[in-house]
């Protein structure tokens, strides 16, 4: 059995990347909730659990082992074929203040070759992320 619920994987995704630049700004909390909200994979999620998660993700994140306990909790968790659901997670927080940063960037690179997200479906998240952040202003 899992430490975590594949729902709180998934919280811990956005928390890396909201964290990953040391700021996490409204409109990454803003877009974590709304995500959580809205998602079928975060329906069973109570969303009153949002901030203790938060605060395990970055306590976790603040060990020596940091980022490989987070990772390594996240893949226990949750089975392979929602990974791209994790990855799509991860570039819409990462996207949502309107630029990323080196870390993020990084930090995308990291989950893609972690968890093994081969470039053509990377691509398309990527693409469709892209797609929903545009507007006309």
């Amino acid at each position: 059995m899992s430490t975590i619920s594949p729902e709180t994987a998934l919280i811990y995704t956005m928390v890396v990347v909201s964290a990953s630049d040391n700021e996490m700004t409204d409109s990454e909390l803003t877009r974590m909730t709304g995500l959580v909200g809205y998602l079928p994979a975060l329906r069973g999620y109570n969303l009153e659990r949002l901030r203790q998660d938060t605060e395990t993700c970055v306590a976790l994140l603040d060990t020596e082992e940091g980022l490989d306990a987070v990772f390594g909790l996240i893949e226990e968790a949750l089975e392979s074929r929602y990974y791209d659901l994790m990855y799509a997670l991860a570039c819409e927080v990462a996207a949502s203040d309107g630029t990323l940063t080196q870390e993020e960037l990084r930090l995308l690179e990291m989950f893609r070759h972690f968890f093994n997200i081969d470039r053509l479906t990377a691509a398309a998240i990527e693409r469709g992320v892209a797609a929903r952040q545009k507007s006309f202003s």
